[in-house]
């Protein structure tokens, strides 16, 4: 990618679909791909597939398509999923654990270090082969180890403090699932909020929609 183009940030949510895609394509056997073909798997256009990937450099090549490991290798490394970034995460309550038992960290770039808590209960046990470290202990952890990103998963009442904490520690990239604002206070911050609900209301909407009688044309 030329230096300082700008992506525009639809583009860069596309990209991870077309990662997994081609993973997908990888595990079937699947040496090369046109772009109509990923299109038609993917539900979008050819030109939109071309114009995605030319952002980057194109990689296709004319009457042949696209190598599929090579564009998923190339993907790997502009979504920076070869970096091995160090996530901690705080808040190990049942979202918390599900998050660690379940997610892929490494297949998604990131090496999980550290879990933290402030209950008693769970401090000391090890979760996927972490152990749950006191939320207090928070500032000593990050001068003493690399950490490129927080998850957080703790209570919405909390969330503000915690996020100053860590800004305050040198932390300045979140996975933010709590009901707070990181970038009204931290501009500065990358964050990527997830609101569950807002998701559920969405689809709500949705299923209404589709649901609503179509309107008899008036004689």
């Amino acid at each position: 990618m030329p230096k300082n183009q700008y992506v525009s940030s639809a583009v860069i949510r596309r990209l991870p679909r077309y990662y997994r895609f081609l993973g997908e394509l990888l595990e079937r056997g699947v040496t090369r791909i046109s772009s109509k073909e990923l299109a038609a798997m993917m539900n979008l256009t050819a030109s939109q597939i071309r114009q995605d990937l030319n952002c980057f450099g194109g990689f296709g090549q004319q009457g042949f398509g696209y190598h599929v490991s090579l564009l998923h290798d190339e993907i790997r490394k502009i979504l920076g999923l070869d970096q091995g970034f160090r996530a901690i995460l705080i808040g190990v309550g049942n979202l918390g654990r599900a998050f660690v038992n379940h997610i892929d960290f490494s297949g998604s770039g990131f090496v999980l270090t550290g879990l933290f808590d402030k209950n008693p209960a769970l401090i000391g046990k090890q979760i996927a082969g972490l152990p749950v470290r006191d939320a207090d202990e928070l500032s000593t952890f990050c001068q003493e180890n690399t950490v490129d990103i927080a998850i957080l998963c703790v209570p919405s009442d909390v969330a503000q403090q915690t996020a100053n904490d860590l800004i305050r520690c040198g932390v300045t990239a979140f996975w933010n699932f709590t009901q707070y604002d990181i970038k009204v206070e931290h501009p500065e911050a990358v964050v990527e909020s997830v609101h569950l609900a807002d998701g559920l209301m969405a689809l709500c909407y949705q299923v209404k929609d589709a649901r609503r009688p179509l309107e008899t044309p008036e004689p």
